[in-house]
């Protein structure tokens, strides 16, 4: 079975939900083949669940080396996460029967297996529904989030279901700025955040990752995909005629 892979992107926020939206809506259509892909946020945002609201006014106002902080909604449910120092992966397919959290677990293992690889193991969380009390996606840790073994929560997802078809997308903590991200969440910030470096860079030592820490974990849970959903991934980098479209639709839709 063959699987699209869209290389890294890094652009706005606002730019980045219309594209996953879009190859949502691709699919639904038959268009594309299931897809897998990373990016990164430029500049720094926060992206609010589609539900919540309201947030801090001070968001609006907030800048980061210089940048001011852009405020996009996803398409998916959940609280707000801080774009800064992450990676995010997003995958849209079908296929996937059974209750929201079955799909979860059945796509974040392609995620728990591919840091594994890279000598980090992850476990889901386990918070209830409390969390829709807590405005920072990474103040809680539900049972489609994925913990390092001392509680710090490493990376948090969300979906949206339509027709039998998913789009699945989630934040990986990676180099945080810890002051920024406590003035952001206030006593919101999650109690762990601080830990995330230490952890993260004491196990990636160990692996000799270097510089190039975006592109192996990359390719790790690429590897992962490709074996645990039994598929080849193929990478397509978007067409001038797809980001046509994908601009017509962020500035329809979004």
């Amino acid at each position: 079975m063959f699987w699209r892979l869209i290389p890294l992107l890094t652009t706005t926020g606002k730019l980045q939900m219309a594209i996953d939206e879009w190859l949502l809506h691709q699919h639904l259509q038959g268009k594309i083949p299931p897809t897998l892909r990373f990016y990164t946020w430029q500049p720094v945002a926060i992206s609010l669940g589609y539900h919540q609201k309201p947030y801090p006014e001070y968001w609006q106002n907030l800048t980061w080396q210089g940048t001011s902080v852009d405020i996009v909604r996803r398409p998916t449910g959940g609280r707000a996460v801080l774009h800064q120092g992450d990676l995010t992966y997003s995958l849209i397919t079908s296929g996937f029967p059974g209750s929201r959290i079955e799909s979860y677990q059945a796509i974040c293992e392609f995620l728990i297996q591919g840091w594994r690889s890279l000598g980090i193991e992850l476990v889901y969380g386990s918070a209830g529904r409390g969390y829709i009390n807590n405005p920072n996606c990474f103040g809680t840790s539900t049972g489609a989030d994925l913990i390092l073994p001392n509680g710090t929560k490493l990376i948090g997802s969300a979906q949206l279901r339509k027709k039998g078809a998913i789009l699945q997308h989630g934040s990986m903590i990676l180099t945080p700025d810890v002051e920024f991200f406590s003035y952001v969440f206030k006593s919101e910030a999650s109690p762990g955040v601080s830990d995330v470096s230490t952890s993260f860079s004491s196990a990636l030592s160990a692996n000799n990752m270097g510089e190039n820490l975006i592109n192996q974990i990359i390719e790790a849970l690429i590897r992962a995909a490709s074996e645990c959903f039994k598929i080849q991934l193929i990478t397509e980098p978007l067409s001038e005629q797809e980001w046509l479209e994908i601009r017509n639709f962020a500035n329809t839709n979004l």
